[in-house]
């Protein structure tokens, strides 16, 4: 079964939604860890850097961004630690994954349109065309 979770978040609603699948998959399995990789993306942690007053804040920041998910596991009671990754997030996903032995990994989809995801090419696209164990899609 599933006992090594990766849970991709960004903090957004899609990213929310996954947790609740993730929650629901640890509850499965006593000894299910899951483990959050937030991975900041290099073109938008440029701006944040240049944009705030200290180190500590920009932290802070980045911290409140996940606030709703992390007490979305506090309130299920199911165990879980962070990982922040600086990168592009579908390659520093999948390279994560497939390092650290997941036995499956979770990513919220954006719903991108088929344009957009030509064009953009979408991370959960990425993760899952990729990454070596099963991948989960929330829409």
């Amino acid at each position: 079964m599933y006992k090594k979770i990766l849970l991709a978040v960004d903090g957004s609603a899609h990213s929310e939604r996954s947790a609740d699948h993730a929650i629901n998959m640890a509850k499965l399995v006593p000894e299910a860890e899951v483990e959050l990789i937030y991975v900041l993306d290099y073109s938008k942690s440029k701006s944040e850097v240049l944009h705030s007053a200290s180190l500590k804040e920009l932290e802070s920041v980045r911290r409140n961004k996940l606030k709703n998910i992390e007490g979305k596991f506090k309130i299920a009671g199911v165990s879980y630690q962070i990982t922040m990754k600086h990168g592009e997030p579908g390659p520093t996903i999948v390279s994560y994954a497939n390092d650290n032995g997941f036995d499956m990994v979770i990513v919220g989809s954006r719903g991108l349109n088929s344009l957009q995801e030509m064009v953009l090419g979408s991370v959960s696209h990425k993760v899952a065309k990729r990454v070596n164990c099963p991948v989960m899609i929330i829409k």
